[in-house]
């Protein structure tokens, strides 16, 4: 398990019965998080919530708002600034925790001492992007959604990154990825965040249990001849960090990969599962 532990404008208050009472910034929320099956008897109802997600029976939810609160607002990790927005789905624009993924990133870009060209997939609202593209790296990102590329550039601009050389791309990734092949073009270092379920902007179906394996074969023939790293996250409920791993070795070689659970740190004193990473580096 591995959890970033720098955050200042983002917290988890307390967990119990599903839900997790977090602290973006000046606001409470509360929402519910499928791995919190256990009871610490905790009211997370507290007076001061602004924000509440139900969930609906019939799929999805809904917010509902308790106190007065911007629409949308930032929260900053060391020097980089993100937009927070609730959202559909229960989603706020922004996962704190893969914070720890970020600062490996930015470690092995400065240290590699040279340019590097990254490859963004299912790269949502570009924390990653946001990341890479601090520590000097040139960053390709690519998301079926052109609002949540939209909100990337907000991040980047938000960081002071807007007019560095980032390449923004609405397309479904493995259909950018077969045509990156056919072009010739070739990246240091592949970051891929993939859903669960999803469906491309032409209706295109993805399964990460169908769909993982052989799109990591595909992405690898648009490795660099010098390789920096590939990193894999998953969100996926049930997804093991040695299925990760497993997958990175059967592509890439045993060497050098690392496959861990992803966390974050309570004020209860509890971990919270958020999902595991697996990443080979060079």
């Amino acid at each position: 398990m591995k959890y970033n532990s720098e955050w200042k404008d983002y917290q988890v208050i307390a967990t119990s019965n599903g839900e997790k009472l977090e602290k973006w910034g000046e606001y409470k929320l509360l929402r519910p998080d499928p791995q919190v099956i256990w009871n610490t008897g905790a009211n997370l109802i507290v007076k001061d919530l602004n924000a509440h997600y139900h969930r609906s029976n019939k799929g999805g939810g809904c917010w509902e708002y308790l106190l007065p609160m911007k629409d949308e607002w930032t929260v900053s990790w060391k020097n980089l600034t993100f937009l927070i927005k609730p959202m559909g789905f229960k989603h706020t624009g922004l996962f704190p925790e893969q914070a720890v993924n970020w600062n490996m990133m930015i470690d092995l870009i400065k240290k590699a001492n040279r340019e590097i060209k990254v490859l963004n997939l299912f790269a949502y609202t570009g924390g990653a992007t946001v990341a890479c593209t601090s520590a000097g790296a040139m960053v390709t990102h690519v998301d079926a959604s052109k609002n949540m590329v939209d909100r990337a550039k907000q991040n980047m601009k938000l960081s002071n990154l807007i007019d560095k050389p980032t390449r923004y791309i609405v397309d479904d990734c493995k259909k950018f990825v077969e045509r990156e092949i056919r072009r010739g073009n070739r990246y240091d270092a592949i970051i891929m965040d993939p859903p669960s379920y999803g469906r491309g902007p032409s209706g295109e179906m993805w399964k990460i249990e169908d769909n993982l394996f052989d799109f990591v074969k595909l992405v690898s023939k648009l490795l660099s001849n010098k390789p920096l790293f590939v990193l894999i996250n998953s969100y996926t409920t049930g997804l093991q960090p040695l299925v990760l791993r497993n997958i990175l070795q059967l592509v890439f070689g045993k060497d050098n990969i690392d496959a861990y659970e992803v966390g974050i740190m309570c004020n209860d004193g509890l971990i919270l599962p958020c999902g595991a990473s697996g990443v080979k580096t060079w």
